[in-house]
């Protein structure tokens, strides 16, 4: 029954069971006790239909880290890749007061993600850049996230990169259509990720090298042209009805503007199923490169030098395959 003093439509049902109710229906029932501010702010939302915003919430701290020096200093990959998880923690959680984020709440979020892993994954990533903004801020005293678990792929969708074989590759270069045909040169000719190659602009081409820093390493690096990369270019440039301005990007829309990943890959996805080499993927094209690199003789150190990989493990992964290619044909001459 309602006691005397409580705000309307507050009922107890029985010792430590208060809810909502109204027109006979109950609505509501209240996690915090009466008195409390979480109290007042359950019944604010029951009562009007409307999440009432904290001052201390969620939103308020994604806003603060996008102004910061911190996240400015973050590559333009990581910024990338956090910022579809900054959109989705705005929608839901963005109204909410930050001191009310448990680890189990991030480990729901992650579990309805879980459909694709490495978004799942980049959430408490993105909870604990914020989190730490926020303890220097007095907001927060720990961080919910530190600690947190990241799901694993399953087996059955790891999905590995099959290398660009020598037929693919002259398929595509004999049949594809000149935009798909840079974006190829340019992928294999500068040893770089795709998100990369979207980077480069004519003011970084000097005739025979293209400069790049790389998104996701802030690595500066100079990158000697093959010949096909350079009669790409050279291609591309003589379509233009103009000289180039310095700023304008090598692979763009029609209308000149940059254009975004998913854009280039819908298109050389497109090109691929046209030509019927939809196994070979864009990252795969790297792997491409490293291989023909290995191929050529080139070391570790050289391969390295090219592709901007910090670690030779990683090198490795990629020339693995080339380097027992070349042994295994090596082995046959020397059988016969």
């Amino acid at each position: 029954m309602r006691k005397h003093g409580r705000k309307p439509y507050v009922f107890e049902a029985k010792p430590g069971f208060i809810y909502f109710r109204k027109g006979g229906k109950y609505l509501h029932r209240f996690t915090a006790p009466e008195g409390t501010a979480e109290f007042d702010r359950q019944y604010w939302e029951v009562m009007t239909g409307k999440t009432l915003e904290a001052k201390r919430s969620w939103g308020a701290a994604i806003e603060m880290l996008r102004e910061s020096d911190r996240w400015a200093e973050k590559s333009v990959r990581y910024r990338q890749d956090l910022e579809p998880v900054l959109i989705y923690l705005t929608e839901k959680i963005g109204k909410y007061d930050v001191a009310k984020l448990r680890q189990a709440d991030i480990y729901d979020a992650m579990d309805r993600n879980k459909h694709r892993v490495r978004f799942a994954n980049y959430i408490p990533v993105a909870i604990s850049m914020l989190s730490k903004e926020l303890v220097r801020r007095r907001w927060l005293t720990d961080n919910p996230a530190k600690g947190i678990e990241r799901l694993t792929v399953p087996k059955d969708r790891r999905q590995p990169h099959i290398p660009w074989t020598n037929a693919a590759v002259e398929k595509f270069r004999a049949e594809a259509g000149p935009l798909e045909r840079l974006i190829f040169e340019i992928g294999v000719g500068t040893v770089q990720r795709p998100s990369d190659w979207l980077q480069f602009t004519w003011g970084d081409y000097d005739g025979d090298s293209l400069r790049l820093r790389q998104g996701k390493t802030g690595k500066a690096l100079v990158l000697p042209c093959t010949e096909a990369l350079k009669s790409a270019l050279h291609t591309a440039k003589a379509a233009l009805p103009f000289s180039p301005m310095p700023h304008l990007h090598i692979i763009r829309k029609q209308d000149g503007s940059a254009m975004t990943y998913r854009r280039m890959a819908e298109i050389m996805l497109a090109e691929r199923v046209r030509l019927g080499l939809e196994a070979y993927d864009l990252h795969a094209i790297r792997y491409r490169a490293v291989m023909e690199l290995t191929w050529h003789g080139c070391d570790d150190d050289e391969i390295m030098s090219y592709s901007g990989h910090c670690t030779k493990a990683m090198v490795r992964k990629y020339a693995g395959e080339a380097r027992q290619i070349m042994r295994a044909l090596q082995a046959r001459e020397k059988r016969q």
